[in-house]
Protein backbone atom coordinates (compact mmCIF):
# COMPACT_ATOMS: atom_id res chain seq x y z
CA UNK A 1 0.00 0.00 0.00
CA UNK A 2 1.22 3.21 -0.94
CA UNK A 3 1.89 5.67 1.39
CA UNK A 4 0.50 9.62 0.77
CA UNK A 5 2.15 12.19 -0.42
CA UNK A 6 1.75 15.69 0.79
CA UNK A 7 0.46 16.65 -2.47
CA UNK A 8 -2.10 14.23 -1.99
CA UNK A 9 -2.89 15.67 1.32
CA UNK A 10 -3.80 19.05 -0.15
CA UNK A 11 -7.26 20.49 0.07
CA UNK A 12 -8.55 23.31 -1.81
CA UNK A 13 -11.85 24.34 -0.31
CA UNK A 14 -13.74 26.43 -2.33
CA UNK A 15 -17.12 28.50 -1.22
CA UNK A 16 -20.35 29.78 -3.45
CA UNK A 17 -20.69 32.99 -3.48
CA UNK A 18 -23.14 35.51 -5.59
CA UNK A 19 -22.22 36.70 -8.67
CA UNK A 20 -21.50 40.63 -7.91
CA UNK A 21 -21.89 41.27 -11.74
CA UNK A 22 -25.67 42.52 -11.21
CA UNK A 23 -24.53 44.71 -8.75
CA UNK A 24 -21.77 46.55 -9.88
CA UNK A 25 -23.81 47.03 -13.34
CA UNK A 26 -26.77 48.39 -11.75
CA UNK A 27 -23.89 50.96 -10.12
CA UNK A 28 -22.78 51.63 -13.31
CA UNK A 29 -26.36 51.89 -14.46
CA UNK A 30 -27.39 54.33 -11.62
CA UNK A 31 -24.18 56.80 -12.38
CA UNK A 32 -23.85 56.77 -16.08
CA UNK A 33 -27.79 57.71 -15.95
CA UNK A 34 -27.28 60.67 -13.97
CA UNK A 35 -23.99 62.54 -15.67
CA UNK A 36 -25.65 61.65 -19.57
CA UNK A 37 -28.76 63.77 -17.60
CA UNK A 38 -26.28 66.49 -17.14
CA UNK A 39 -24.93 66.02 -20.30
CA UNK A 40 -28.08 65.83 -22.59
CA UNK A 41 -29.57 69.16 -20.83
CA UNK A 42 -32.25 66.97 -19.24
CA UNK A 43 -31.14 68.19 -15.97
CA UNK A 44 -29.37 71.84 -14.82
CA UNK A 45 -25.76 72.17 -14.46
CA UNK A 46 -25.72 72.76 -11.09
CA UNK A 47 -27.36 69.81 -10.04
CA UNK A 48 -24.23 67.59 -11.14
CA UNK A 49 -23.05 68.03 -7.67
CA UNK A 50 -26.23 66.29 -6.33
CA UNK A 51 -25.57 63.54 -9.06
CA UNK A 52 -22.14 63.06 -8.02
CA UNK A 53 -23.09 62.55 -3.88
CA UNK A 54 -25.21 59.92 -5.27
CA UNK A 55 -22.73 58.11 -7.29
CA UNK A 56 -20.29 58.66 -3.99
CA UNK A 57 -22.39 57.46 -1.55
CA UNK A 58 -23.98 54.35 -3.91
CA UNK A 59 -21.90 53.57 -7.11
CA UNK A 60 -18.64 53.37 -6.04
CA UNK A 61 -19.56 51.43 -2.77
CA UNK A 62 -20.92 48.67 -4.44
CA UNK A 63 -18.89 48.71 -7.17
CA UNK A 64 -15.94 48.04 -4.46
CA UNK A 65 -17.78 45.43 -3.21
CA UNK A 66 -18.31 43.73 -6.44
CA UNK A 67 -14.52 43.70 -7.40
CA UNK A 68 -13.94 42.28 -3.98
CA UNK A 69 -16.17 39.42 -4.66
CA UNK A 70 -15.61 39.20 -8.14
CA UNK A 71 -11.60 38.33 -6.96
CA UNK A 72 -13.11 35.70 -4.04
CA UNK A 73 -15.02 33.83 -6.59
CA UNK A 74 -11.87 33.52 -8.53
CA UNK A 75 -12.92 35.54 -11.53
CA UNK A 76 -10.21 38.50 -12.11
CA UNK A 77 -12.22 39.75 -15.02
CA UNK A 78 -15.32 40.83 -12.90
CA UNK A 79 -12.93 42.22 -9.64
CA UNK A 80 -10.26 43.96 -12.30
CA UNK A 81 -13.75 45.42 -13.88
CA UNK A 82 -15.51 46.55 -11.00
CA UNK A 83 -12.00 47.81 -9.81
CA UNK A 84 -11.53 50.38 -12.22
CA UNK A 85 -15.03 51.29 -12.62
CA UNK A 86 -14.92 51.91 -9.03
CA UNK A 87 -11.77 54.22 -9.19
CA UNK A 88 -12.89 55.68 -12.25
CA UNK A 89 -16.23 56.80 -10.64
CA UNK A 90 -14.66 58.00 -7.80
CA UNK A 91 -12.55 60.68 -9.62
CA UNK A 92 -15.26 61.83 -11.33
CA UNK A 93 -17.84 62.18 -8.68
CA UNK A 94 -15.10 63.90 -6.34
CA UNK A 95 -13.78 66.33 -8.92
CA UNK A 96 -17.14 67.31 -9.76
CA UNK A 97 -18.18 68.28 -6.38
CA UNK A 98 -15.39 70.83 -6.36
CA UNK A 99 -15.69 72.05 -9.33
CA UNK A 100 -17.80 75.09 -10.53
CA UNK A 101 -20.84 73.64 -12.71
CA UNK A 102 -20.60 73.82 -16.57
CA UNK A 103 -16.39 74.02 -16.30
CA UNK A 104 -14.03 71.71 -17.67
CA UNK A 105 -10.97 69.75 -16.27
CA UNK A 106 -8.36 68.85 -18.47
CA UNK A 107 -6.49 67.27 -15.52
CA UNK A 108 -9.77 65.05 -15.45
CA UNK A 109 -9.64 64.45 -18.94
CA UNK A 110 -6.70 62.38 -18.92
CA UNK A 111 -7.60 60.41 -16.21
CA UNK A 112 -10.71 59.44 -17.83
CA UNK A 113 -9.03 58.42 -21.38
CA UNK A 114 -6.14 56.67 -19.10
CA UNK A 115 -9.54 54.54 -17.59
CA UNK A 116 -10.75 54.08 -21.02
CA UNK A 117 -7.43 52.55 -21.79
CA UNK A 118 -7.89 50.69 -18.36
CA UNK A 119 -11.18 49.22 -19.11
CA UNK A 120 -9.70 47.76 -22.08
CA UNK A 121 -7.93 45.07 -20.04
CA UNK A 122 -11.09 43.13 -18.60
CA UNK A 123 -13.51 43.97 -21.44
CA UNK A 124 -10.60 42.40 -24.12
CA UNK A 125 -10.31 39.32 -21.11
CA UNK A 126 -14.68 38.54 -20.68
CA UNK A 127 -14.23 36.60 -24.25
CA UNK A 128 -16.28 33.67 -22.42
CA UNK A 129 -19.35 36.31 -21.12
CA UNK A 130 -19.71 38.59 -24.29
CA UNK A 131 -22.36 40.65 -22.50
CA UNK A 132 -20.60 41.13 -19.36
CA UNK A 133 -17.56 42.54 -22.27
CA UNK A 134 -19.82 44.60 -24.15
CA UNK A 135 -20.32 46.26 -20.77
CA UNK A 136 -17.16 46.77 -19.73
CA UNK A 137 -16.12 47.45 -23.58
CA UNK A 138 -18.47 50.47 -23.85
CA UNK A 139 -17.84 51.40 -20.37
CA UNK A 140 -14.24 52.33 -22.02
CA UNK A 141 -16.17 54.38 -24.77
CA UNK A 142 -18.10 56.35 -22.63
CA UNK A 143 -15.17 57.12 -20.21
CA UNK A 144 -13.09 58.01 -23.34
CA UNK A 145 -15.68 60.37 -24.84
CA UNK A 146 -15.94 62.04 -21.72
CA UNK A 147 -12.41 62.38 -21.37
CA UNK A 148 -12.30 64.06 -24.51
CA UNK A 149 -15.60 66.84 -23.35
CA UNK A 150 -13.28 67.67 -20.59
CA UNK A 151 -10.28 68.46 -22.22
CA UNK A 152 -11.85 70.21 -25.09
CA UNK A 153 -14.70 71.17 -23.94
CA UNK A 154 -16.92 70.85 -27.21
CA UNK A 155 -20.33 70.85 -27.01
CA UNK A 156 -20.57 67.88 -29.96
CA UNK A 157 -18.91 65.90 -27.39
CA UNK A 158 -20.74 66.08 -24.66
CA UNK A 159 -23.35 65.41 -26.31
CA UNK A 160 -22.14 61.63 -28.17
CA UNK A 161 -20.87 61.33 -24.31
CA UNK A 162 -24.23 61.59 -23.14
CA UNK A 163 -25.80 59.52 -25.74
CA UNK A 164 -23.04 57.19 -25.19
CA UNK A 165 -23.94 57.33 -21.49
CA UNK A 166 -27.84 56.50 -22.40
CA UNK A 167 -26.60 53.43 -24.32
CA UNK A 168 -24.43 51.99 -21.40
CA UNK A 169 -27.25 52.63 -19.02
CA UNK A 170 -29.36 50.54 -21.39
CA UNK A 171 -26.87 47.66 -21.64
CA UNK A 172 -25.97 47.90 -17.62
CA UNK A 173 -29.26 47.73 -16.93
CA UNK A 174 -30.13 44.71 -19.55
CA UNK A 175 -26.84 43.22 -18.29
CA UNK A 176 -27.81 43.26 -14.33
CA UNK A 177 -31.12 41.94 -15.37
CA UNK A 178 -30.16 38.75 -17.32
CA UNK A 179 -27.15 37.93 -14.66
CA UNK A 180 -29.83 38.43 -11.55
CA UNK A 181 -32.07 35.80 -13.21
CA UNK A 182 -29.21 33.74 -13.90
CA UNK A 183 -28.21 33.63 -10.54
CA UNK A 184 -31.60 32.82 -9.12
CA UNK A 185 -32.92 30.16 -12.07
CA UNK A 186 -29.53 28.65 -12.00
CA UNK A 187 -29.75 28.96 -15.93
CA UNK A 188 -29.80 31.42 -18.89
CA UNK A 189 -33.39 33.27 -18.64
CA UNK A 190 -32.03 36.33 -20.81
CA UNK A 191 -29.28 35.55 -23.18
CA UNK A 192 -25.88 36.51 -21.70
CA UNK A 193 -24.00 35.10 -24.92
CA UNK A 194 -21.80 32.51 -23.00
CA UNK A 195 -19.32 30.72 -24.66
CA UNK A 196 -15.87 28.63 -24.22
CA UNK A 197 -14.93 28.94 -20.34
CA UNK A 198 -17.97 31.16 -19.38
CA UNK A 199 -20.57 28.21 -21.10
CA UNK A 200 -18.81 25.56 -19.12
CA UNK A 201 -19.05 27.52 -15.82
CA UNK A 202 -22.93 26.92 -16.23
CA UNK A 203 -23.08 23.90 -17.92
CA UNK A 204 -20.18 22.00 -17.16
CA UNK A 205 -19.89 18.93 -14.63
CA UNK A 206 -17.59 19.55 -11.06
CA UNK A 207 -14.81 18.07 -13.01
CA UNK A 208 -14.08 20.55 -15.44
CA UNK A 209 -15.06 23.51 -13.65
CA UNK A 210 -12.22 22.27 -11.18
CA UNK A 211 -9.90 21.61 -13.94
CA UNK A 212 -6.50 23.37 -13.81
CA UNK A 213 -7.24 25.01 -10.18
CA UNK A 214 -4.40 24.19 -8.75
CA UNK A 215 -2.44 26.80 -11.43
CA UNK A 216 -4.85 29.49 -10.11
CA UNK A 217 -3.86 32.75 -7.98
CA UNK A 218 -4.03 32.39 -4.48
CA UNK A 219 -3.63 28.65 -4.90
CA UNK A 220 -0.68 28.43 -7.06
CA UNK A 221 3.46 29.28 -5.21
CA UNK A 222 3.70 32.44 -6.42
CA UNK A 223 0.75 35.61 -8.31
Amino acid sequence: MSTPTDTDRVRVVLRPVGSPLPLGFLGLFVATTGFSAVQLGWVPADQAAVIAAGVLVFTVPVQLLASAIGFLARDPVAGTGMGVLAGTWAAVGITTLRAQPATHSPGLGVLLVSAAAAMLVPALSASGKLVAAAVMALSAVRFACTGIVQLTGSADWTRVAGWTGVALAALALYAALAFELEDVHERSVLPVLRRGAGAAAMNGGVERQLDGIRHEAGVRLQL
